[in-house]
């Protein structure tokens, strides 16, 4: 039996995607679903945002595509950003990146124009020979136009506003098509951003799209570890590899079943903190592989086989990250597929 439990809140997720269609200044909010739903699971969360409306899906690969068109079946667009070859994969939606990805598709199509992120899309130069020829696309039907921001959670960042220009620009050149400019964090940068489909992904997941500033977005899941056992201790007592924490009075340590095998960073040490029955208290020692371990002196109530909550609304991603040096993402999606995953419905 898993010793660690994700418990994630498909409504959670819903009430996110319609805070973004509230304050996204365009059209369509679609959903980013990359990675498993950034490790939540993208079965269960692309059914519930089914049911509420949406209607545009994004994946990463043709193997998250085809799995993603299974549990929706037909109707709602699945459009795979890195692409695929042409020819295959039917009911899959292809993101055009390149020139030889125009030439090479037929039929409904995305196409991507790189305005700074100097990553996937087509370059200036791919971007010139489009619009000086464009019978170049003839065949294709393309149903968006999209770019990606590169540093979209810094307002202030001079990038957007550049982003924003090259886009628009590059958009004149080519056949009108509809566009598509936000991602989760230029949702929140205003009008300018607004487009006929914005693309968010972490903010759905509770992640904060608007750093530095209060998160809008609502907590999605949970992250509890089961207490193995519980040990009493004396002064001067080591817990864990390296003798990292000893103890400086009669102490009580509880000992969880979850570690860096499950994406939990050894970079917490000595700044994370578990939470049981509204009570707080720190991690001690290092993160070992399958094991964490608690300085539970005083919580009467703790107990063997008790779970103790590691990320939650006390302690979210961001936070976690923030202690490890990561991103919020990074950890989201690191989370271990040792874990149970309750999914509690919309």
């Amino acid at each position: 039996m898993p010793h660690g439990l994700l418990t994630i809140d498909c409504g959670a997720v819903v009430r996110n995607w319609r805070r973004l269609c509230e304050t996204h200044a365009g059209g369509a909010v679609a959903a980013v679903l990359k990675a498993d739903a950034y490790g939540l699971g993208a079965a269960p969360i692309a059914r519930a945002l089914r049911d509420a409306g949406c209607r545009h899906f994004f994946v990463a690969t043709v193997e998250e595509g085809e799995a993603l068109r299974a549990t929706l079946g037909e109707g709602p667009m699945v459009a795979v950003l890195g692409g695929f070859p042409a020819g295959k994969h039917a009911g899959l939606t292809p993101v055009l990146n390149s020139l030889d990805d125009v030439a090479a598709h037929s039929g409904p199509a995305i196409l991507h124009v790189d305005s700074g992120m100097s990553r996937l899309g087509l370059a200036l130069d791919e971007l010139e020979k489009l619009a000086d020829n464009p019978a170049l696309l003839d065949g294709l039907e393309i149903l968006y136009v999209m770019t990606h921001l590169a540093a979209a959670e810094d307002p202030q960042h001079p990038l957007n506003l550049v982003q924003l220009t090259r886009f628009n620009e590059a958009c004149l050149r080519l056949p009108r098509a509809r566009r598509s400019i936000a991602n989760s964090s230029g949702i929140f940068l205003g009008p300018r951003f607004g487009s006929e489909l914005a693309r968010p992904g972490a903010a759905l997941y509770g992640l904060n799209p608007t750093p530095g500033r209060p998160n809008p977005m609502e907590p999605v899941f949970t992250l509890t570890g089961q207490v193995l056992q519980l040990r009493n201790i004396p002064p001067g007592q080591t817990v864990g590899y390296g003798g990292a924490w000893l103890a400086t009075r009669p102490s009580r340590i509880a000992t969880i079943g979850i570690g860096y095998a499950d994406g939990l960073p050894r970079a917490l040490e000595g700044r994370l903190k578990g939470r049981y029955r509204g009570q707080e208290f720190p991690m001690v020692g290092r993160v070992s592989m399958d094991l964490m371990t608690f300085d539970v002196t005083g919580i009467r109530a703790m107990k063997a086989g008790r779970w103790i909550e590691i990320i939650g609304p006390h302690q979210d991603a961001d936070m976690v990250a923030g202690m490890a040096g990561t991103i919020g993402y990074e950890l989201l999606t690191s989370l271990g597929r040792r874990f149970r995953r309750d999914y509690l419905p919309a």
